[in-house]
């Protein structure tokens, strides 16, 4: 089923001037060989412990693939975000969890587009070996959610250092990341004409710095988040990425690419759940033939694997226009938004084709139907999505 959607260059759902790229079948097969060492049993026991899969993410990065968008001269592959989303694509396919190190990938625009060349020669480099790793994002407060441009953190400029007070919530991978990208403020709200301004960028070496409290929550799903507090944390004022204030833009460049990519992820989920429960289907024999004769299996499995294909062409056509430098926004949240839905329902239709064993850890599904049911609320629930597209395509009046 490798090759079951064939989209050929300039399909109509995208603008003809703007082709699909390329299926990357090479990097697929790569990416599914990698995998294949990776087994359900490795993710149980990961899942049980409640461990990071560190194995995992050291042969991604070695393998070259979480560089997959650092250019060159860095170090990194320097892929389009095509490339990456057929990388994710095809690791969450796997039954596997991008979910691990994926933030590597999208908080790379903010770097590249918007850090200083001192920076992206200090930092890139070590993030395409490995020897760094920049995998939390630290944007989400417990009073706020995802109001970001009420988030209260503040980042106030002392001579040659930043003084940071705050807190952040959902922030993952911190106990495992070197690196942190923090959205704080640099002028209070109250002091700002409009709620998008007095917002910076802060690129934060986790390693040395003092003030910093790291908290695991433990969730429903293997996810490593946690909430961070900062107290008197004193950063170097070159941690500033791009110009004070102006913090909010360069975090909303870096939000379609996450929104690409996590959808690439869904895709991939939906991929596992229905060829899974397919070939349940075809195996399971009961009432004298196999499941998969009946309308009431057949039907759902292939209704999921139609909603997969028409959001796989949103993913692929928010790619093309971001690669483009057009405005992708509504595809990239539209990309989410279908590919997060195609998901779940994939993962309960799967759930219910294999009846009470869909239960048992042993077959993967109840763990990937728990991982599968993060993005119908994360990186953005599916409502917020909803309201962008009823206020900024529709022309609808602002609901939130």
């Amino acid at each position: 089923m490798d090759n079951f959607i064939d989209l050929p260059s300039g399909d109509d759902l995208v603008n003809p001037a703007i082709p699909l790229r390329e299926n990357f079948s090479e990097i697929r097969e790569a990416v599914r060989a990698l995998c294949a060492k990776f087994p359900g049993s490795y993710w149980r026991k990961k899942d049980q412990e409640r461990s990071y899969p560190e194995e995992f993410v050291s042969a991604l990065t070695a393998a070259g693939y979480l560089g997959a968008l650092i250019p060159e001269q860095y170090g990194g592959s320097g892929l389009p975000i095509s490339a990456a989303s057929a990388i994710l694509e095809e690791v969450h396919r796997a039954g596997c969890n991008g979910a691990a190190c994926h933030a590597q990938m999208y908080m790379m625009g903010t770097v590249l587009r918007h850090g200083s060349a001192q920076q992206k020669q200090q930092f890139l480099p070590e993030i395409a070996s490995g020897d760094l790793r920049l995998q939390a994002f630290g944007v989400t407060e417990p009073n706020t959610g995802s109001d970001t441009t009420r988030l209260r953190t503040l980042a106030i400029r002392d001579g040659n250092e930043y003084v940071v007070n705050g807190q952040k919530i959902w922030t993952s991978r911190a106990e495992y990341s070197d690196l942190l990208l923090l959205l704080a403020r640099t002028t209070p709200l109250e002091e700002t004409q409009s709620r998008r301004e007095g917002l910076s960028v802060f690129l934060v070496d986790m390693r040395s710095v003092e003030g910093l409290e790291i908290r695991p929550i433990r969730t429903m799903i293997n996810h490593a988040t946690t909430e961070l507090f900062f107290t008197d944390m004193r950063i170097p004022a070159d941690s500033l990425i791009g110009e004070e204030g102006q913090g909010f833009s360069y975090i909303l460049d870096g939000m379609n690419a996450e929104r690409i990519l996590i959808g690439s992820e869904s895709i991939g989920d939906a991929r596992f759940f229905i060829e899974r429960a397919t070939q349940y289907a075809k195996d399971r024999d009961i009432f004298g033939g196999p499941i998969g004769k009946n309308q009431g299996i057949q039907f759902p499995i292939a209704r999921a694997y139609a909603n997969m294909a028409a959001a796989r062409l949103m993913v692929f056509k928010a790619s093309a226009l971001f690669e483009a430098g057009e405005a992708a926004g509504p595809s990239a949240n539209m990309a989410k938004l279908l590919a997060g839905d195609a998901a779940w329902e994939a993962a309960d239709m799967c759930m219910q084709t294999f009846g009470g064993f869909g239960f048992a850890e042993e077959y993967d599904i109840e763990r990937k139907f728990r991982e599968s049911r993060l993005y119908q609320i994360a990186p953005i629930s599916t409502n917020m999505i909803l309201g962008y597209i009823g206020q900024h395509v529709l022309g609808l009046p602002r609901s939130y």
